[in-house]
């Protein structure tokens, strides 16, 4: 299981966890776990990136490798 998916997997547990909260009118918690759901997604987005990074970067390697 990639970073990525595991991030994902996180983010979406917490928004649910604030939805719960939420409909629970504890808005304070709700607030909270929501903003860290939302962190970890970006943290998601930053491991795609990086993933895609390293692709690139891997694919010019061999590129270049092939040149000479």
């Amino acid at each position: 299981m990639t970073w990525e998916r595991v991030w994902m997997i996180v983010a979406v547990l917490l928004l649910v966890t604030a939805a719960v909260f939420l409909w629970r009118n504890n808005l304070s918690a709700a607030f909270d776990t929501a903003a860290l759901g939302a962190c970890t997604w970006f943290l998601s987005y930053r491991a795609q990136l990086s993933g895609k990074i390293t692709e690139a970067d891997d694919d010019e390697a061999i590129e270049e490798s092939n040149d000479d």
